[in-house]
C-alpha cells in the first residue's frame, strides 16, 4: 500500500473550512451568472461574517468589497479564491499570510490535466496550504455546503433556493457534480448536513473529510464518492475512526471495473483485478459498499438511525401478493432470513386478514383494508411484536391520495412508537405519488424505489451488525525469512523461475514440492529414477512463466523411456513457443499425492497495495468466479475467514467420502504468503502459487510464480 505522509485531518483542523464562522469571497463579482455573484447568492442567508474582496469594486450590492485579503478586519476561517488558475497561486499565498483558517479553490486545470507543469502548479498550492497550516480543499472542486449554516459555498446555481434541510446525512464526494446530485435530495425532503466536493484533493481529500465528518454528533452516517485517493492507508485510518464514532460509511467507487486495468499476467491477477483490490480495502475499513450511485442516499437513510438488529428475520407486509412475492424472491437473493410468524403472530393477523389474504410472511391484508383501515396498523403491529423479526418492509403499490392520508399516519406512529426500522418499498412508477414526501422526511423511516436495493440494504445492514474488527495481526514467519528472500531475489536478477519462487516460499515456511534440474534427457531419468517413478517434468526457463501454455508440462511419467521422450518434446515445444528463451532443460519432480488442489497468491495493486487472494483451484477459480481476496498481510483468522467465502471450501472439508484437507496447513500457508507480499510490495508485482495441494496432512506448494515489478 502506498505509504501515508499523515495522519486524517481531525474534525478540529477542518472546523475552519467545514463550519466557518466568516467567509472571503476572493473575486466576488457583481457580474450575473459569475461563479463569484453565484457563490454571494449561495451565501444569503449564510449564518457567519461574509466579506466580499476584489479591488475592481467599492460595494458589491448593499455590500463592502475589500481590495484585498490583507484589508480585511480579521482573518477570515475560509477563503474562497474564485480567480482565474494564473491568479490562484498568488491569492493562495495572501490567505496563508493574513492568516486565513482554510482554502477553497474552484480553478480547474491543474492535475486533472497530463501536464507536468500543472500537476506541479497543484503540488505548489498544497505547500503552501500545509505550510501555513491552513487547510486547503481542491483545486477543481465545487466547494461545499453546510445546510446546518445555510452556507452554500459553491457556484452551483440556485442553493439559496433550495429546501434547507438539515439532517443525519453527510456526502463526501471526489466529484462535484455527482456529489450535489446527492445532496439534491433535500428537494425531496432528505436531511443532508454536509456536501463536500474534493475536486484534485492536492491537500483536503476525501478520506480526512470522512474522519472529520465522523466525530460530528449530529451527523449518523456518511455516503461517499470518489474516482481515486491519494492515500488508501489513510482511508483506511478514516474508517478507523468512523468506526470508533459508530458511524456507518456508504461508498461507491467510480471507475472500478476490469476493463481499464491492466492485463493480468497470472491467475492471481486475473482473481484480484482492481475491483477486488478496492472491495478488500473497503471491507477492511469498514465500508458498506454499494455497487450503484442511486443506493448511496437509500442505504444512508437506512444506517443514519437503524441500531443493530433486534432480530435477523425480516416481514413484509403487502396490499399485493405479487409485491409480496417479489419482496420474497429478493430477500432469498440477498440471504435475508423471511420467518413464518409464531403462532401468536398467527393468530393477530388471521383475526383480520380476510380468509382469501395472507396471514403470514410475506402478510397480504388484501385490498380489505381500504374498507377496514384499521386493519393495516394491526397487521404491522403483530409484525412487529413478533420477536424473529427485526425490521419491517411495506411495500407501497397503487399510490392514491385517499390510502396516502390514512397510511402516512399509520406508519409514522408506529416508527415513534418502538425501535424496529420500518423500510417502505415504493413500487408505482408514480415516483413522487402522495405519502412519498411524509415518508421521505420522516427521519425514522426509509423510503426505497427499488425492492432489490431494500434487501441488499438489510443484507448490508445485517453484515455490518455482525462484522467483527480486525485483530491485530501475529506474525508466522521469522525475521531471518525476509534476509532470505532479499538474498535471493538479488541472484535472480530481476528474473525469478519456479525453482527460484519456490526458494522464496521455503525461506517464507511454505512447504514446497521437491525437483531437480536436469539440462538433458538422461539427466532427467537419472533425477527421476532417485525421486522414484512416477513424476512430472516442467520446462525451466526464465522467459517462460506460463509452463502449460508452452507445451512445457508432462504428467504422470511411469518409466524411463518416457522421461526421454517428454524432455525432447518439452525441449522443442519451448522452442516453437519462445525461440528466444533461454531454456536451461527441464524441472523433475514425483507425481503428487492425492488432495485439493487450491490456487493462494498475492498482487501489489497500484492505489490499494498487497493484497493476498485464494480461490478454488485449476480452471474453476475463473470459471466459477470462486475466489475471496483481502488486503495483506492477513491473520489466521481472516486466511480461514477466506477460505470460508470459498464454494470449494466444500472440497477442503471432505466431499462424498474423500478425506478432509488439512486446512490449519492451507491458513499457515496463506498467512505466511501474504507476509512475504507485505514485506516485498516494493520489488514484487504478483505471487502465484497455483497450485497449492491441501492433503490430508499438510500444504504443499507443487507450482509458482512470484512477478518481479518492471524497474
Amino acid at each position: 500500500m502506498r505509504a501515508t505522509t499523515r495522519r486524517p485531518y481531525s474534525r478540529a483542523e477542518l472546523e475552519r473550512l467545514i463550519a466557518p464562522k466568516s467567509i472571503a469571497l476572493v473575486g466576488a463579482s457583481p457580474r450575473a451568472g459569475s461563479f463569484g455573484m453565484r457563490t454571494l447568492e449561495n451565501l444569503a442567508q449564510y449564518r457567519g461574517e461574509i466579506f466580499a474582496v476584489n479591488a475592481k469594486y467599492d460595494r458589491i450590492g448593499e455590500r463592502p468589497c475589500y481590495p484585498s485579503l490583507k484589508a480585511l478586519p480579521r482573518a477570515p476561517d475560509c477563503a474562497v479564491l474564485v480567480v482565474p488558475r494564473d491568479g490562484v497561486e498568488a491569492a493562495l499565498e495572501e490567505a496563508a499570510a493574513c492568516g486565513a483558517g482554510s482554502a477553497i479553490v474552484y480553478a480547474s486545470g491543474y492535475g486533472e490535466m497530463d501536464h507536468a507543469g500543472r500537476a506541479a502548479a497543484q503540488a505548489r498550492l498544497a505547500k503552501i496550504a500545509r505550510a501555513a497550516g491552513m487547510p486547503m480543499l481542491g483545486p477543481n472542486c465545487m466547494g461545499l455546503v453546510n445546510n446546518a449554516l445555510r452556507a452554500g459555498i459553491t457556484f452551483i446555481p440556485e442553493y439559496a433556493l433550495t429546501p434547507h434541510r438539515s439532517g443525519p446525512i453527510a456526502i463526501v464526494s471526489q466529484s462535484g457534480a455527482l456529489g450535489y446530485s446527492l445532496a439534491q435530495a433535500v428537494e425531496r425532503s432528505v436531511g443532508i448536513r454536509y456536501c463536500f466536493s474534493a475536486g484534485n484533493s492536492a491537500d483536503v481529500d476525501v478520506a480526512d473529510l470522512v474522519a472529520a465528518v465522523a466525530e460530528d454528533p449530529e451527523v449518523r452516517a456518511i455516503a461517499c464518492l470518489f474516482e481515486g485517493v491519494p492515500s488508501a492507508a489513510r482511508l483506511l485510518e478514516a474508517g478507523e475512526v468512523a468506526r470508533r464514532a459508530d458511524k456507518p460509511v456508504v461508498v461507491f467507487k467510480l471507475g472500478i471495473s476490469e476493463g481499464g486495468a491492466a492485463a493480468a499476467r497470472s491467475h492471481t491477477g486475473s482473481l484480484a483485478g482492481s475491483a477486488a483490490a478496492w472491495h478488500a480495502l473497503f471491507e477492511r475499513a469498514g465500508f458498506i459498499r454499494v455497487d450503484d450511485y442511486e443506493a448511496l442516499v437509500e442505504y444512508a437513510r437506512l444506517f443514519s438511525f437503524a441500531g443493530p438488529p433486534a432480530a435477523p428475520g425480516v416481514a413484509v407486509i403487502s396490499g399485493s401478493g405479487g409485491a409480496g412475492v417479489m419482496a420474497a424472491d429478493k430477500a432469498a437473493r440477498y440471504a435475508v432470513p423471511m420467518p413464518q410468524p409464531l403462532e401468536a403472530t398467527g393468530k393477530a393477523l388471521r383475526a383480520v386478514v380476510p380468509e382469501f389474504g395472507a396471514a403470514r410472511n410475506p402478510c397480504d391484508p388484501t385490498g380489505q383494508v381500504l374498507s377496514n383501515p384499521e386493519s393495516f396498523g394491526q397487521c404491522c403491529d403483530a409484525m412487529l411484536g413478533d420477536p424473529q423479526y427485526g425490521a419491517l418492509v411495506l411495500a407501497m403499490t397503487v399510490a392514491t391520495k385517499e390510502v396516502a392520508a390514512l397510511r402516512t399516519r399509520q406508519i409514522g406512529e408506529l416508527a415513534r412508537k418502538q425501535d424496529k426500522p420500518i423500510a417502505v418499498v415504493w413500487v408505482s412508477e408514480w415516483l413522487q405519488g402522495p405519502g412519498t414526501e411524509a415518508y421521505e422526511s420522516d427521519e425514522r423511516l426509509v423510503l426505497f424505489r427499488s425492492m432489490d436495493r431494500c434487501f441488499a440494504a438489510l443484507a448490508a445492514w445485517h453484515a455490518r451488525a455482525a462484522a467483527v474488527p480486525a485483530a491485530p495481526v501475529t506474525r508466522l514467519s521469522s525475521a531471518q525469512a525476509a534476509e532470505a528472500t532479499r538474498s535471493i531475489l538479488a541472484a535472480a536478477g530481476g528474473k525469478l523461475t519456479e525453482a527460484g519462487s519456490k526458494r522464496v516460499l521455503a525461506a517464507y515456511g511454505i512447504g514446497v514440492a521437491p525437483e531437480r534440474a536436469a539440462a538433458s534427457a538422461e539427466a532427467a531419468v537419472a533425477a527421476a529414477r532417485d525421486t522414484g517413478f512416477p513424476v512430472v517434468l516442467k520446462i525451466d526457463s526464465p522467459q517462460i512463466p506460463h509452463k502449460t501454455e508452452a507445451g512445457g508440462v508432462r504428467l504422470g511419467l511411469a518409466d524411463e523411456g518416457a522421461v526421454r521422450a517428454a524432455y525432447g518434446e518439452i525441449v522443442a515445444a519451448a522452442r516453437r513457443y519462445a525461440p528466444s528463451a533461454e531454456i536451461r532443460g527441464v524441472l523433475v519432480q514425483p507425481m503428487a499425492p492425492r488432495g485439493v488442489e487450491i490456487i493462494v497468491g498475492a498482487r501489489v495493486d497500484p492505489e490499494v497495495g498487497p493484497m493476498v487472494v485464494v480461490g478454488s483451484g485449476g480452471v474453476l477459480a475463473e470459471l466459477l468466479a470462486d475466489s475471496a481476496a483481502a488486503l495483506a498481510p492477513v491473520s489466521f483468522a481472516q486466511a480461514r475467514a477466506l477460505l470460508l467465502r470459498l464454494r470449494g471450501m466444500k472440497l477442503l472439508e471432505g466431499y462424498r467420502g474423500t478425506p478432509a484437507a488439512d486446512i490449519d496447513a492451507v491458513c499457515e500457508a496463506i498467512v505466511r504468503i501474504s507476509e512475504f507480499a507485505a514485506d516485498f510490495a516494493d520489488l514484487v508485482a504478483e505471487i502465484d502459487v497455483n497450485p497449492l495441494l491441501a492433503c490430508p496432512d499438510g500444504a504443499v506448494a507443487l507450482d509458482a510464480l512470484i512477478v518481479m515489478r518492471d524497474r
